[in-house]
């Protein structure tokens, strides 16, 4: 980490202005300059706290969320930043009719400096950063992505393991309507040796598109889908990433039924795991994870989970905060 910019000093350039719609845009430069600043936050805080004056926020919340929006807010709060708080969709427009192009439209007229959008639409953000001037950051569209909550995710490997190179990662639950997965998988690949295994039953495994972008990185991937096969699998990951089944996402109730239950991660499961594999989240969780592993090295999630908060006020004074 750099200790030789000034008090309140950021790099110039690198992500000033910038959109973050999807984690394929990062590039691994970015994400450690947001490692680099994120880290810097953590040790001094007080020297972030005005670099976001006279700037304002739009959180243009049309899903409900918890950790993610409270850490958005308390970020640009802690950054001198104003918010303007869009968390409860029955509350605005949106519930009238108004079309997300309007909203977006009055926003912009209101000279918000960003707006951070949470949509239940793929592609909503893509379509929000087209519709107006102002950085667009993207805190989950539909199934499709959440760039934001996979810095954190690396963030997180990085603090706990000292690298992120050559991590052996698997991904286990609902891979196939989860956003967080796919935005983990895509940055994670630009980093060196690392190895992914997605561990779901057929029906929830990892989307097409993902894979045909792991092999166009020429990303070393593998598949379990048999319940046989996950203690050995397990057994060779230093992160294991669970995620719920959404049932909200399921278009067939049926179906979520049928899988709901499909894979239970509790202390049985890790027995033959390395005693340093980490257990990350990205919550809430309902079943799947066994609050016994709470009591455990093995449990990443709180802090991982924590590390939001200064990942997200890196990532605000580099998109809107003055270039020292």
């Amino acid at each position: 980490m750099s200790g030789e910019r000034g008090a309140g000093a950021l790099p110039r350039g690198e992500l000033r202005g910038r959109d973050v719609v999807s984690a394929k845009d990062l590039t691994r430069e970015d994400a450690e300059l947001i490692f680099e600043v994120a880290r810097e936050v953590e040790a001094d805080p007080g020297r972030f706290s005005g670099v976001l004056r006279g700037k304002r926020v739009a959180l243009l919340f049309v899903e409900p969320s918890t950790r993610t929006f409270s850490s958005f807010y308390i970020a640009a709060r802690r950054l001198g930043g104003d918010v303007l708080p869009l968390n409860e969709p029955e509350m605005t427009s949106l519930s009238k009719g108004e079309t997300l192009y309007d909203t977006l439209k009055m926003l912009e007229g209101y000279g918000v400096d960003c707006v951070v959008m949470r949509h239940p639409a793929r592609g909503a953000a893509r379509f929000a950063a087209d519709v107006i001037s102002a950085p667009v950051i993207n805190a989950g569209s539909g199934s499709q992505e959440h760039p934001t909550q996979a810095l954190l995710d690396v963030y997180t490997i990085l603090k706990k393991r000292g690298k992120v190179d050559g991590t052996s990662l698997g991904m286990l639950g609902d891979l196939k309507f989860s956003r967080t997965v796919p935005s983990l998988a895509y940055l994670i690949s630009n980093f060196d040796g690392v190895e992914l295994t997605f561990i779901a039953p057929p029906a929830l495994q990892v989307r097409q598109e993902v894979e045909l972008f792991l092999r166009e990185r020429a990303v070393s991937y593998t598949k379990v889908t048999r319940q046989q096969e996950i203690p050995d699998a397990v057994s060779r990951l230093d992160v294991l990433y669970v995620t719920r089944l959404q049932k909200e996402r399921f278009p067939d109730p049926s179906e979520y039924e049928r899988l709901k239950g499909s894979y239970r991660v509790d202390m049985g499961m890790l027995r033959h795991a390395r005693p340093t594999l980490g257990v990350m989240h990205p919550l809430p969780r309902v079943d799947e994870l066994d609050a016994e592993i709470d009591r455990t090295p093995h449990a990443w999630y709180f802090d991982q989970a924590s590390y939001g908060l200064p990942v997200r006020m890196a990532l605000y004074a580099l998109v809107l905060g003055d270039a020292g």
